[in-house]
């Protein structure tokens, strides 16, 4: 953020993650990226860092998100004319690094 007062710049920062959190956090999200990019087209039961468990299938991983096929149980679709998922699903996406547990799940 900055602010101009009177011909002078002012910088304040508000927030500087420590690096060796940092370097950890990135590690984590690409391991966490190879496992969903392996595990793609799979069914896995997610469990992330607030508690939420969610059961879908793994859809596509990119830039650190992870996108899970859902069933809607009926309800309206989320994307159309995706060939990734079917038209009784919705797609969550999930921020890899808020993800605790995942399980692969064989059905």
């Amino acid at each position: 953020m900055s602010l101009q007062l009177g011909g002078q710049q002012s910088q304040t920062v508000l927030y500087q993650a420590d690096q060796n959190w940092a370097e950890n956090l990135k590690n984590i999200r690409h391991k966490l990226h190879y496992i969903c990019k392996h595990y793609a087209n799979h069914t896995v039961r997610i469990v992330t860092l607030d508690g939420q468990t969610f059961v879908g299938r793994i859809v596509n991983c990119n830039n650190g998100l992870l996108q899970l096929a859902v069933p809607s149980y009926g309800g309206p679709r989320a994307f159309f004319g995706s060939p990734f998922y079917n038209s009784d699903e919705l797609i969550l996406t999930l921020v890899l690094y808020e993800l605790l547990v995942i399980t692969l799940l064989y059905t």
